[in-house]
């Protein structure tokens, strides 16, 4: 079983994994380096909501789909590589999206296993981009950072962030609050699953 949660997050279960996707470790210090002042605070507030998560479903195996790094080697990813010490008795894959560079550097002294296209542990394949899917699969993947403008009462909107569920594919939201949302992509084939902090709800 799949339980989809509220922190940006799918937990499954019986295999005791946590399964997120586009944490972009290192792009506000990208941001800093290009002459844009992005507080590293935002990467920090990150690292703890994740840190929130690991001790609330206490996973064995932790599968991030893509995006775990934004750019190149920097004080961000050295932060990041430090934290992760903290947690050497779970198990770390990384399934490499567009963003996750070749460079060793950004994985040494973490213990990261990494895949580079596609995780295959049935009955599920994970891929950080999924442009075609093969027929009789489940594909979990991420990378369009999804979400949806819900209008309330006075005809207030919000864009919220989302899961895209469809028959064959689970698309799952940024797990980094640095991104912006995709609002433009929302297939009539698939289940819309909107959330905040304190609710998650179907919309269609």
């Amino acid at each position: 079983m799949l339980t989809l949660s509220n922190q940006r997050v799918v937990f499954w279960e019986s295999k005791q994994t946590l399964i997120l996707s586009d944490l972009h470790i290192g792009k506000t210090a990208h941001f800093r380096k290009s002459g844009i002042p992005i507080s590293s605070e935002v990467m920090h507030n990150d690292l703890k909501r994740l840190e929130s998560v690991i001790s609330h479903f206490k996973p064995k195996h932790i599968i991030v789909v893509g995006d775990l790094f934004h750019a190149e080697y920097n004080p961000d990813v050295k932060l990041f590589q430090d934290w992760i010490q903290e947690f050497q008795n779970i198990l770390w894959t990384l399934v490499k999206g567009n963003h996750d560079k070749r460079s060793f550097k950004l994985y040494e002294n973490t213990d990261i296993e990494v895949v580079e296209e596609i995780l295959n542990i049935v009955p599920f394949k994970f891929q950080h981009d999924v442009n075609f899917k093969e027929e009789g699969e489940f594909y979990i993947s991420g990378h369009i950072h999804p979400g949806i403008t819900i209008t309330g009462k006075g005809k207030q909107r919000a864009k919220l962030p989302c899961f895209q569920v469809f028959d064959n594919q689970i698309v799952l939201p940024a797990f980094s609050l640095f991104t912006g949302l995709n609002t433009n992509n929302l297939p009539l084939d698939s289940k819309i699953y909107a959330f905040s902090e304190d609710t998650i709800l179907e919309v269609n």
